[in-house]
């Protein structure tokens, strides 16, 4: 019998069910919109819930409490509800007050979205707000998202939405004014600190661009964060605008930025550079092996020997690329491929 319900197949909804086969726990869905594959989908509610211990709620943050009275009628004491949305105060204010104290429920916030599943990123994170209501039910949460890999971290839902407000939201704040600016282009050549905000950007169009309002709307401390940016950088632009041409750094020091201080900054040893860059290298390998998994459950047997040949053609083409010696990088992704995570 499955053990978990999920309400919402979105694209979210979808990624959470490829936790969920990873950790072998079964589980149903069900969405008026998008359609589970028939072996998961479920036609009604009762049917959903059947058997099932969890319920986690995917829907957008506006449609929580309407989902939730949905629910409501076919829940037990014997039910842990859970939601997975970007910001909390709403909706442990809907939890509150549909299901209250008479069905468990825990407000969470994955931090992690469908790219970032898909490129097997890790950590995976979840924040977890403890319900004072149901003391038992952050436990189970806790065991729930642990099973499927994922690091829990406790918070207030007004804690919570604090950071999301500062990080989360002036992320999608800053990244679409690029967007509409026409600033997040490709372009011929930039330097790297532009490269780096530009990758920010594409993640944030390509994972949860459809999320924009939410975090900005339903977010009652985002506001007062986008204020308070904008104020900052009008008074940059502001300096800026009257600053005299060739006025030298030293001479502007209010509009020195941390870290970029008159002086040479202090060069770190080159075997600094190398160990950060090992261990990079070795979550990469990390990343890969399960990305490996996935594919070898996905991808039917086939002519396994000619896939690795054509494979390593590739790796080597990208090595003469780079300046490096061809057979050497051919070597080191022969023992990475036999190397099956």
């Amino acid at each position: 019998m499955p053990q978990v319900a999920l309400v919402g197949y979105g694209r979210f909804g979808r990624a959470l069910g490829t936790l969920l086969e990873a950790a072998e726990l079964g589980y149903r869905a069900m969405d008026p919109v998008a359609e589970p594959p028939e072996p998961l989908r479920a036609r009604s509610v009762p049917e959903l819930l059947e058997g099932a211990e969890l319920v986690v709620v995917a829907v957008p943050v506006p449609r929580m409490r309407e989902v939730l009275l949905t629910l409501r009628p076919h829940l037990t004491p014997r039910h842990l509800v859970l939601d997975v949305g970007s910001v909390k105060v709403k909706p442990v204010e809907a939890l509150t007050e549909v299901l209250g104290a008479q069905v468990p429920w825990v407000g969470t916030h994955p931090l992690f979205g469908p790219l970032s599943l898909a490129m097997a990123e890790r950590p995976m994170r979840v924040v977890l707000c403890p319900n004072p209501l149901h003391p038992d039910a952050a436990p189970r949460a806790r065991r729930f998202y642990e099973a499927l890999g994922c690091e829990v971290i406790e918070q207030t839902p007004e804690g919570h939405d604090r950071v999301m407000a500062r990080t989360h939201a002036l992320t999608f704040f800053v990244a679409k004014g690029m967007v509409d600016s026409g600033s997040a282009v490709d372009v011929p050549f930039a330097p790297a600190s532009f490269k780096a905000l530009s990758r920010t950007i594409e993640t944030v169009r390509m994972d949860a661009g459809h999320l924009f309002n939410a975090i900005q709307q339903e977010n009652p401390f985002a506001t007062e964060a986008r204020g308070r940016l904008l104020a900052a950088l009008q008074a940059i632009h502001r300096d800026l605008e009257v600053l005299p041409s060739g006025v030298q750094a030293r001479e502007a020091a209010g509009l020195s930025a941390p870290g970029l201080e008159p002086g040479p900054p202090e060069v770190r040893e080159p075997r600094e550079h190398i160990d950060q860059l090992d261990r990079e290298l070795v979550e990469l390998l990390a990343r890969r092996a399960e990305l490996a998994r996935r594919q070898r459950r996905a991808q039917p047997p086939g002519n396994e020997p000619a896939r690795k040949e054509a494979l390593l053609a590739v790796r080597r083409a990208w090595a003469r690329e780079l300046g490096l010696e061809p057979q050497e990088v051919e070597a080191l992704f022969r023992v990475v491929l036999d190397a099956r995570g």
